[in-house]
């Protein structure tokens, strides 16, 4: 049965927002609709062309449509869309088996998000503490500004207080220390504490680097007073960074790793690995994901790492990410608004004036390329890792007009 349209609401309490809509409006979308892709490019219902420097949030690494993910996954739609995991399912362990073998860990779980793959790591890290150590620590060390995730324990281990607001009382067992700040490391060992999570680059917040130094005293004490050591990759993984992980770049071997976005080239797949002795906290029955894994997901992954894994791949990733990150340094010796250049590989920012972020993406998204926010002062820059020297030079000249 079909309502009646509900012509009537109350402006008082929907404010700016059209309750009529049947999308609940937890987004601020911009006002465009994209309707197809590829490559570097995606296209309005206009037919308008735009440069997609955002690639869907670090998910489309391949750039859209990539033809190798798609026959993989048409391959797949041939034979089996889902499976239980109740059931072995041989492309996932395919995949599996790649990721530990081009990793520090040696298992994996599949899952469907970043957010369910960090849910999943603040899990094993509790249940690693009482099953597999015999003791009663509970607590995770998360740093401010950080981001893990929309569900209520990993918005908690997300160090921003906005991101919390009004969904209090929050689940207790996290705590956070400054980010890069080495004199806070001292309070890093608390009584209850059992792991500690970190994003090796803050993109949410800003697009900030890990210090080296920073990480790996960070690395010591987590040894030193046997404590989990998990690494948020769900933005930085899949060669984003450069490398296939970003942590391969500061000289350690995380306990954990999550990652998403990138693994499945657009298709909803998220994964936790762990090394061994970790893992086997996690016994049948003590966690579970219906679709994590399933054989599509798992198909476009395979594919993904897979091409990835070629030798002229990330080494093209390392040469453009230098290309643009020397090509934002130039832009920046001309345009004094713009105050900073961060971020590693083909995750950059730059720092603006406070609140002029939105009008610089605004403006970009006027001369059809497309960027994203890091904050209100934060302009991110998110090409595939598939782009060329000709669109980042697009992207520069654009940037320098709307600066």
């Amino acid at each position: 049965m079909v309502k009646p349209a509900n012509t009537a609401h109350d402006s008082a309490q929907s404010g700016q927002r059209d309750v009529q809509r049947p999308l609940m409006q937890v987004y601020q979308r911009f006002p465009l609709s994209i309707v197809r892709g590829e490559g570097s490019y995606v296209w309005d219902e206009q037919g308008e062309r735009y440069l997609d420097f955002t690639s869907g949030l670090a998910v489309c690494n391949l750039g859209h449509v990539p033809p190798v993910i798609k026959e993989a996954v048409q391959n797949q739609l041939d034979m089996l869309w889902h499976c239980s995991n109740l059931y072995h399912i041989p492309v996932q362990e395919q995949l599996a088996q790649a990721l530990a073998d081009y990793s520090c860990a040696d298992q994996v779980f599949f899952c469907n998000s970043g957010a369910e793959a960090n849910e999943a790591a603040i899990k094993l890290a509790r249940k690693y503490a009482k099953q597999v150590k015999k003791t009663e620590k509970y607590e995770i060390v998360t740093f401010k500004q950080s981001f893990h995730g929309r569900t209520l324990a990993t918005l908690t281990a997300t160090g921003q207080e906005k991101v919390q607001q009004d969904f209090d009382p929050l689940p207790a067992g996290f705590r956070y220390l400054p980010y890069n700040d080495l004199n806070a490391l001292e309070e890093v060992a608390g009584e209850h504490t059992c792991a500690v999570l970190l994003e090796l680059v803050q993109g949410e917040g800003g697009v900030v680097p890990a210090n080296p130094e920073w990480v790996q005293a960070l690395a010591h004490l987590c040894q030193e007073h046997q404590l989990l050591f998990m690494v948020d990759e769900v933005q930085t993984g899949m060669g984003r960074t450069g490398t296939l992980f970003a942590y391969e770049q500061y000289g350690i071997e995380p306990d954990v790793i999550t990652l998403a976005k990138g693994l499945g080239s657009g298709f909803p797949i998220g994964a936790l690995l762990a090394k061994a002795h970790v893992a086997q906290a996690f016994t049948p029955g003590s966690h579970g994901s219906t679709f994590g894994g399933n054989p599509l997901a798992a198909s476009a992954g395979l594919a993904t790492l897979t091409e990835m894994l070629k030798p002229s791949f990330l080494p093209g990733v390392q040469e453009l990410a230098q290309y643009l990150s020397d090509g934002l340094t130039v832009l920046a010796k001309s345009k004094p608004a713009i105050k900073e250049v961060r971020g590693k590989g083909l995750l950059q920012g730059i720092l603006v004036a406070e609140g002029q972020a939105k009008a610089v993406v605004d403006a970009a998204r006027d001369k059809k390329v497309l960027l994203l926010l890091a904050g209100p002062d934060v302009v991110r820059i998110l090409p595939p890792l598939t782009t060329s020297t000709a669109e980042i030079d697009h992207m520069l000249n654009v940037l320098e007009e709307c600066v």
